[in-house]
């Protein structure tokens, strides 16, 4: 997956479900985010449940297959992150939980592209994953990021889920005197919420990209590099979204910023660590995940200044 040959590691997954004893399967033993869940059988005309064990940033980068995937099975239910439920309702076209059931929505793309006949779209409900208390098992389970391996769809030919914001620089929510952003606005994102502190940029580095320019951090928290909203982000993320939406720029490290400013369409600078994940694949500047992406990349492990001096070449 690191060098883009999808259809050599989707083989590689085939063989290792092969072998795997169905007994491991979502095995409660281990973390879950480790957790296998597809056990590689069909799932058309099933009802199928997708699980979402991973990180926010993740379920938004893989819910692009969600509405392919609708139009597969008889009935879909996605058990998701609580603070990502209300963007996903609005993504698939619910109203107050129940199912919108219009006849074209967004995936059709990616199933006329490979010649399928795109019919109507099966029943799907959203709900808050609750560590205790998961749902029992459907027809058919999936982890989120399984989705790719089992419908076998490249991340280029589909595109973002569409989280219906328009270009919004209404500040109300944002702890500021309401009124328009700017519209050289850029967001600010240099901390990993503390998953992974190699991919956190040293506040003096980000300050050096705000000097002669209008910013706002999309982080929360209060903070002293000089922003617009220095008390922080709001913690909501359709407020975060909103805010995202109206920005000409997002420059953000590795963690869901990145991929909500990429699934919003934003311009993106994303600053990578040395050893970047598999999903930002190889001395590559660009990414098929998300189209207004520009990727920077350490040249060493914990050259920071490197990245930096990069992304202010490219802002000037």
């Amino acid at each position: 997956m690191r060098a883009g040959d999808w259809h050599a590691a989707w083989a590689v997954n085939d063989a290792v479900l092969a072998a795997r004893d169905p007994a491991t399967r979502d095995d409660p033993r281990l973390p879950y985010h480790l957790r296998w869940v597809w056990d590689g059988r069909p799932f058309h005309g099933r009802d199928v449940l997708v699980r979402c064990y991973h990180g926010l940033g993740d379920t938004l980068q893989f819910a692009r297959y969600l509405p392919t995937l609708r139009r597969q099975v008889r009935s879909l239910t996605v058990e998701a992150q609580p603070p990502l439920v209300p963007l996903l309702r609005r993504a698939l076209g619910l109203e107050g939980g129940a199912a919108g059931m219009s006849s074209r929505r967004q995936g059709d793309d990616s199933l006329e592209a490979e010649g399928r006949t795109v019919g109507p779209v099966a029943p799907v409900r959203v709900v808050p994953f609750v560590l205790d208390r998961p749902l029992p098992p459907a027809d058919c389970d999936m982890e989120i990021m399984e989705l790719p391996h089992a419908l076998r769809l490249e991340p280029a030919i589909v595109r973002p889920l569409d989280l219906g914001f328009a270009g919004n620089r209404d500040t109300a929510s944002m702890h500021m005197n309401p009124g328009a952003l700017p519209p050289e606005t850029i967001g600010l994102c240099w901390r990993s919420g503390g998953w992974d502190t190699a991919r956190d940029v040293p506040d003096a580095l980000m300050a050096r990209l705000v000097r002669g320019r209008i910013a706002v951090t999309l982080q929360p928290g209060p903070t002293d590099v000089p922003v617009l909203n220095p008390p922080g982000c709001p913690a909501v993320l359709s407020d975060t979204a909103r805010l995202i939406a109206g920005l000409r720029l997002v420059i953000t490290v590795d963690t869901m910023v990145a991929h909500l400013a990429g699934t919003l369409g934003r311009p993106t600078f994303l600053l990578l660590q040395h050893g970047a994940d598999w999903r930002w694949m190889a001395r590559r500047t660009d990414s098929p995940w998300y189209p207004s992406m520009r990727l920077f990349r350490q040249p060493e492990p914990c050259n920071w200044q490197a990245v930096t001096d990069a992304v202010l070449r490219a802002l000037d």
